[in-house]
This record gives C-alpha cells, sequence and structure tokens, in this order.
C-alpha cells in the first residue's frame, strides 16, 4: 500500500510536470500575462496535487493509530473521508482523537487499580470474618473430643459457644447474598404506599430491650408528641430492613445512657429520613468508606457486638435499587446521623 501510494503520487507529479513543460513549449513567444496566468494556475495544480500526495501519505502512516483509536478497521478512503468531514486537519484531528484515548485510558487504569485494591482488601477481609469463626468453632469441637465432652460443666457451654460460631457464618453468607442479589438486580422491588413513621415506631418497639440493657433511648419523631403519617411509595419489607439496621447501629455504637433518634422533614415529593445517636461517631477520613463491606471503624466492638460489618452496605445497595442515596454527618465523640429520602408518589 506504502509503495502503491508513492508510486501514484509520484505518477501524478510527473505527469503535472510533464504538463507544464509542454505548456512552456506551447507558450513560448506569446505574450508575457498569459505565460504569468498560466504560471500561476500550474503552481496551484503542482501544489494541491503534491498536498493530495502528501495526505495520502500521512493518513496511510497513521491509519494503524487511528484504527486503535476507533477500534475498528477502516480503509484509507473511508478513514481519509471521515477526516475531511471533521475539518480537514488530519494531522491534528488524529492527535485530538489520540489525546482523548490517553485520557480515557489512564481513567480506565486508575479504575481498575483502584477495583483491584478494593477486590484484594474484600478478599482479605472475608477470609478474616470466615475463619475466626470457623476456628473458634473447631477449637471448641477439639477440646470436646479430648475429654471435655464428658464434662458436663463444660460440654453445654462449648456446644452454645460452637452454636454462636456458626450462627455467625450463616449471618455472613446470608448477607452476601443479599448484596449479590441487589447488585446483580436479581432481587425485584415490591413497592406499596406505606406509612414510614408508623414503620420506624414498630421496629424501635422490636429493638426495646436492646436499648435497654445499654440504657438507651428511642424516640420516633420530631418532637415528643405523636408524629403525623408519612406516606411513601418504596419497599416495605426493605425498608424496614434499612431502618432496622441503622437503629440497630445506634444502639451497638451509642453511648451508655445516650438516645437514638429517628427524624422525619417534608420534602415536597420526598420525605427525608435521618437516624441520630450521639455515641462515638466516625473520623472524617473513614466516611467514605463506611458503606463498604467489611469495613470498621472500630474492629474489636464491631465483632464484639455480633456484626457481620455488611450492615450498611446492603442499607446502600436496597436505597441505591430505589434510586435513592444515603448520606452520613459524623463527628467523633458526638455522634452520626445517617440520612435518606423516599419518594411520596410512584
Amino acid at each position: 500500500m506504502k509503495i502503491r501510494t508513492i508510486d501514484r503520487g509520484a505518477a501524478l507529479i510527473g505527469a503535472v510536470s510533464a504538463a507544464v513543460a509542454a505548456l512552456s513549449e506551447l507558450l513560448w513567444g506569446t505574450a508575457p500575462w498569459v505565460i504569468v496566468v498560466t504560471g500561476v494556475v500550474m503552481f496551484c495544480v503542482t501544489f494541491l496535487a503534491a498536498r493530495y500526495v502528501l495526505n495520502r501519505y500521512v493518513i496511510y502512516r497513521i491509519k494503524p493509530i487511528y484504527q486503535i483509536l476507533t477500534g475498528r478497521n477502516v480503509k484509507t478512503d473511508a478513514m481519509a473521508r471521515d477526516l475531511q468531514a471533521h475539518g480537514g486537519d488530519i494531522v491534528g484531528q488524529v492527535q485530538d482523537e489520540l489525546s482523548n484515548w490517553a485520557e480515557r485510558n489512564s481513567r480506565e487504569i486508575t479504575r481498575l487499580k483502584a477495583n483491584e485494591q478494593y477486590r484484594k482488601e474484600f478478599v482479605g477481609n472475608i477470609s478474616h470474618e470466615i475463619k475466626t469463626p470457623i476456628f473458634m468453632i473447631q477449637g471448641y469441637i477439639l477440646t470436646l473430643l479430648d475429654g471435655a465432652l464428658e464434662d458436663e460443666a463444660i460440654n453445654r457451654k462449648y456446644l452454645e459457644r460452637s452454636e454462636k460460631s456458626i450462627d455467625r457464618l450463616i449471618n455472613i453468607v446470608t448477607d452476601l447474598e443479599e448484596i449479590s442479589k441487589l447488585e446483580s438486580g436479581v432481587l425485584q422491588l415490591h413497592k406499596e404506599r406505606f406509612d414510614v413513621v408508623a414503620l420506624a415506631g414498630e421496629i424501635a418497639e422490636s429493638v426495646e430491650m436492646e436499648a435497654a440493657k445499654r440504657g438507651i433511648t428511642i424516640r420516633v419523631g420530631n418532637t415528643a408528641a405523636p408524629m403525623q403519617p408519612f406516606m411513601v411509595w418504596a419497599d416495605k419489607k426493605y425498608i424496614g430492613q434499612v431502618l432496622t439496621n441503622l437503629i440497630v447501629n445506634s444502639i451497638k455504637y451509642g453511648k451508655e445512657g445516650g438516645r437514638t433518634k429517628v427524624s422525619f422533614i417534608d420534602m415536597f415529593d420526598k420525605v427525608m429520613v435521618e437516624v441520630a445517636d450521639d455515641g462515638i461517631g466516625i473520623a472524617q477520613e473513614d466516611i467514605p468508606r463506611v458503606f463498604e463491606r467489611f469495613f470498621r471503624t472500630d474492629k474489636s466492638r464491631s465483632r464484639e457486638q455480633g456484626g457481620t460489618g455488611l450492615g450498611l452496605s446492603i442499607v446502600k445497595h436496597i436505597l441505591e435499587a430505589h434510586g435513592e442515596r444515603i448520606t452520613l454527618r459524623s463527628t467523633p465523640g458526638e455522634g452520626s446521623t445517617f440520612s435518606f429520602s423516599l419518594s411520596k408518589q410512584g
């Protein structure tokens, strides 16, 4: 192709040169202005011919790069028409596309590196989360097999501890399965109209005993008086799961004798729901990561409380499935506030 393009160009320029020579002989002895005009015309023709040849050669040379940029095979003529349609500056056009391509690839490489780092952390976290209860179960069973099974003071206690570790494994697997369904879109939402204030009240009542153990008071509503209903359009079951996770977290990480407040704000076509506590709070550098799987700001306390580290990730995915998002405001030592909105209409 390269040789053919050069040969065609050389033949074209040679033909133009021969034509110039022939015209020069024909015009010899004619009026000077005729010679000048003819010379200008022939110069323009020669210039255009040379430019055409140069453009074709440049197009041929940059065609491999152009094909990489566009992700398709193109013929030289089609590429020339494509580039001419965008202003005719072939080199400038390819340079712009090459810069855009490099920028896109740079962003993609950055994203892939971030995903790879996240994957490594996720694999490490899930390995640790699963390994801990498995080793505990193994230790209890080995102790029982070594003779403790016959000791009534020990065997029941170790069996109960094994059961707790098994429950923890089941909870981890169940939560992972839930997140997988939410991310893949397999899980279908069944939306309906319901009173989110009444739902929050029911959940608060169901965890009152757990809150009482730490002396935490739960208040649903903006005032001590009963709140007016707020009807929303959402999946009641999953919004109940969101509220349960947020309220239970506020009890786990709230301070002894503190309080949890669930408030509601009318925002025209939406209702803003906020769950606030006055507990340990979260450092600013940790806030962007609290919704990641297995991320814990206080690892020892989280495991002590029996959490899987997946609750907030599930909350995030449920709200995203509703087309909403959750936000967090927090100050260490003062508490945290989780906020999300729900639509009033379907």
